[in-house]
């Protein structure tokens, strides 16, 4: 995919902070101007391409990958690999707190001006529209990052982010708790449902939101709430929509490209180019593959000596922030809850059936008929482990359910992850800290 500075174009006056760096003291400088339709695209297209490479950062903190001692890079990413956020070295790379606040600035200058400025028109509800969804994915990805996950009897004062729906420099921004943010999130992608009427995007224009995209997003919410009917509903009307696995035994490609058949909102990095030059797979996620039938392994990883070099991410052609797979997966996981298991493992069959060679379906195919629930979500789980590798989903999904232990091992020491370490929680970055005394 072209990089989005394709679709940026440069208007008259264009909105401008004071720095990145203090995005809740964002001061626009100059005039803001944007009038017309193209002009409000323009501001959309600039919060599009700012939202931030956080889910590679993430990736340090899971069981997918091993740090190289030896790598350059290693100062920039030691302290998060080892869940060292209360006083890290002065050069850590920094979780891009302010970068998801200036995304969110950028929709709130369309979701509270657009419509005013606008005349009423299909093209306007399609942007607004958007605006709406990437401001739900941008507080979905803060309150993933910085607050307790959603634990229904505990959201209520459970310590989420701040709240910012409006361009007003006075007000204070204080952290709301998780309930009160997956509200927001909530009723944003209710106001997007309303407005979207581009079903999927064209190959290029798809780091925008379509409805498609919506719905894995509401899918994703739901199920991290655990509110599984509303999961599967949303994952269902995605599907109606596009149902598309690219089947691995005869199209030997990577289902993370922008142009695939799987592509449903290609928007993130998984994997920057320099984590991967600084890091190997894990011997755990290297030891969850059957390297004979599963046909991932060899599009995923390549030998460097004993150990595996990472293929997936570091390119804009591989950018991904939805696709059918997790679909699949939803659906199963959602359906065993449930209670429904029939159907669960139709759908879980139906997606293993494009991963693996046909013998090694054939074995699994018997193993998942005879499982129970319980050994079906971890059958599950352990698929999106595998599928999802590199992508930016496994710290997440380690939060919303075992919150497992971790051990990572660096220069000769051990670095524990205790499981249900509070750590599982990321600190407000120590800059965002010193801006707003409220964090």
């Amino acid at each position: 995919m072209k990089k989005f500075s394709k679709y940026i174009f440069l208007f008259a006056a264009a909105i401008a902070v004071t720095s990145c760096d203090d995005y809740l003291d964002i001061t626009p400088i100059g005039k803001v101007i944007p009038e017309t339709l193209p002009q409000f695209r323009a501001v959309l297209t600039t919060g599009y391409a700012t939202y931030p490479e956080h889910k590679s950062f993430t990736t340090l903190r899971t069981d997918e990958l091993v740090l190289n001692e030896f790598s350059d890079d290693l100062p920039y990413y030691k302290d998060i690999y080892i869940w060292k956020d209360t006083n890290p070295d002065r050069i850590t790379t920094t979780f891009q707190y302010q970068d998801l606040y200036t995304v969110i600035f950028y929709t709130n200058v369309l979701i509270n001006e657009a419509a005013n400025k606008v005349a009423a028109s299909p093209e306007r509800d399609q942007l607004i529209g958007e605006a709406y969804a990437l401001r739900a994915m941008a507080y979905f990805d803060l309150v993933n990052l910085f607050g307790k996950p959603y634990n229904a009897a505990t959201a209520g004062t459970d310590k989420g982010v701040p709240l910012a729906l409006e361009i007003d420099l006075e007000q204070a921004f204080v952290p709301q708790s998780v309930e009160v943010i997956y509200n927001q999130i909530i009723s944003d992608t209710d106001k997007a449902e309303k407005l979207l009427n581009v079903a999927t995007q064209t190959k290029g224009l798809n780091y925008r939101f379509s409805k498609t995209a919506l719905y894995s997003l509401e899918s994703r919410v739901y199920l991290y709430q655990k509110q599984w009917q509303k999961s599967l509903d949303a994952a269902n009307k995605a599907l109606e929509i596009k149902n598309n696995l690219i089947d691995l035994n005869t199209t030997k490609v990577l289902a993370t490209k922008f142009d695939g058949a799987e592509s449903i909102l290609a928007l993130e990095d998984g994997l920057i180019n320099r984590m991967k030059a600084a890091s190997y797979a894990s011997t755990d996620l290297i030891g969850s593959f059957d390297k004979q039938t599963d046909l991932r392994f060899s599009l995923y990883f390549l030998a460097s000596g004993s150990r595996y070099r990472i293929q997936k991410g570091g390119e804009d052609a591989q950018k991904c922030s939805f696709r059918s797979s997790e679909l699949y997966l939803t659906k199963a996981e959602t359906l065993v809850q449930l209670n429904n298991l029939p159907d669960a493992k139709t759908t879980v069959l139906n997606f293993i059936a494009k991963r693996y060679t046909k013998a090694g379906f054939d074995q699994l195919a018997i193993t998942v008929n005879g499982m129970n629930a319980a050994d079906l979500t971890n059958f599950i789980l352990e698929e999106r482990h595998r599928e999802f590798a590199f992508e930016g989903q496994r710290w997440f999904d380690l939060r919303r359910t075992s919150q497992k232990q971790i051990v990572h091992n660096l220069n000769g020491d051990d670095y524990t992850l205790i499981q249900n370490d509070p750590r599982y929680t990321i600190v407000y970055p120590a800059n965002a800290r010193l801006n707003n005394p409220n964090l």
